[in-house]
């Protein structure tokens, strides 16, 4: 979220980044934003005028009695009545604006940084590095939701029996290499240095506010209704969320956690071949890792996450590039975002498999996650995250590009954690 001495003191800054993040009307909802909290401002300094001269009056009423000047007593009884129901009409006045002005810095996007360009979809993206070599695949090569029928590892028809589309039955060697994949990113980020921790996989309301899912992906959330909770579309949520309402040490800092979880989204489509097989899942796997630094660390750590992130794919043997998101393709939440995409050769096209984000301030100011300077001034962590890895894409990608004639190859560092070295 947003901070309102940001929209006050830096306001044409603020309209020219949710420009860049082409956010509709930006000028005239941030214009009455402001106005908002100008009113707010102004019923606020009327509440506390009347508050201080109620107290002053209370005060006086004791002497007045004491001095046996009751007509001057009753008379200040009175007023003090009168300035009582004043100041609660401002209070519940003062109470409507503060929700309005919540609500409406919840629907503002998080500012871009300078280095994002401009851009309104994924075409406008800048390709940062790209990595490996597109293997060439022999005569006959199939795509991923061939494979997995030819080889019965991953069953998409059960899955729509028992739940429906986008929930996958993985099995028999399917169900080893999730399972190989999930503990070779846990151990490969606990040897980084992030503490593992498995959080639960339902958050209530106030943590998806937290990061910044609700409002503006209610409507792609799993919602238990009668518990008021969310399915999580990510660890993100309830890892970051541990530091809710916290003022951290300094000493404790930089904050590193992973966590593996299923991961729920409504959004996935059901046509067209971007959506086809493992390419798009209501439910999948995910290991996550999450920062939390001071502010002028943050991007060292954003570089060092990317880096990480990209030395799995590459000992996972897997073609990929990096890309910086343009304003018009980056998260609500972020201030920049690098996504990491692995080459599909039998699809011919780019995955995502990997988005590593800095928040900066803005998930920490939903979180009131603090930090005290050497001076004892309360300040305002940063927030980073990055998928490490999602695992339905990675899977589509290791079953097209190591596929051969007679069996799919898996690259060596997964050897020891499946303990095979080929689907057949």
């Amino acid at each position: 979220m947003l901070q309102l001495t940001v929209l006050r003191e830096q306001t044409e800054q603020v309209i020219a980044g949710l420009n860049k993040k082409n956010y509709k009307n930006a000028a005239g909802e941030v214009a009455a934003l402001l106005e908002l909290d100008q009113q707010r401002r102004q019923v606020q300094n009327e509440h506390d005028t009347l508050q201080s001269r109620a107290n002053s009056l209370s005060k006086e009423i004791g002497m007045l009695m004491k001095n046996g000047e009751r007509e001057k007593a009753e008379a200040a009884k009175a007023e003090t009545s009168e300035l009582k129901q004043q100041t609660k009409a401002l209070a519940e006045q003062l109470s409507s604006l503060e929700d309005q002005i919540q609500n409406a810095l919840y629907k503002l996007p998080n500012l871009p940084h300078e280095s994002v360009p401009f851009g309104k979809s994924a075409e406008d993206n800048e390709v940062v590095l790209e990595h490996g070599q597109i293997p060439a695949l022999h005569e006959g090569a199939l795509p991923h939701w061939e494979l997995i029928q030819k080889y019965d590892i991953i069953d998409f028809e059960l899955g729509n029996k028992v739940s429906g589309a986008g929930f996958p039955f993985y099995k028999k060697q399917g169900a080893r290499l999730q399972r190989a994949l999930i503990n070779f990113f846990l151990d490969e980020a606990i040897k980084a240095g992030y503490m593992e921790v498995q959080p639960p996989i339902v958050v209530n309301e106030a943590s998806g506010y937290g990061t910044g899912q609700l409002p503006d992906k209610d409507g792609q959330m799993y919602h238990a209704t009668a518990d008021n909770l969310y399915l999580i579309p990510t660890a993100e949520v309830p890892i970051t969320n541990m530091y809710r309402d916290e003022i951290v040490p300094v000493d404790q800092l930089p904050i590193k956690n992973t966590g593996h979880t299923p991961c729920f989204r409504r959004e996935a489509g059901s046509w067209g071949a971007d959506v086809r097989g493992l390419n798009r899942l209501h439910q999948f796997d995910k290991v996550e890792i999450v920062q939390v630094t001071l502010p002028e660390k943050s991007y060292e750590a954003l570089e060092e996450m990317s880096s990480y992130i990209q030395g799995l794919l590459q000992k996972l043997e897997l073609p990929y590039r990096v890309l910086r998101l343009c304003g018009g393709d980056m998260g609500f939440t972020s201030a920049l975002t690098y996504d990491m995409e692995v080459y599909s050769t039998a699809q011919g096209r780019w995955l995502e498999v990997s988005s590593c984000s800095n928040f900066e301030t803005y998930q920490a100011n939903r979180l009131k996650l603090r930090y005290k300077t050497e001076s004892g001034k309360t300040q305002l962590l940063h927030t980073l995250n990055g998928s490490a890895l999602a695992l339905p894409r990675i899977v589509a990608a290791l079953l097209e590009n190591n596929q051969t004639p007679d069996g799919i190859n898996m690259p060596k560092v997964l050897h020891s954690y499946l303990g095979f070295e080929k689907i057949s």
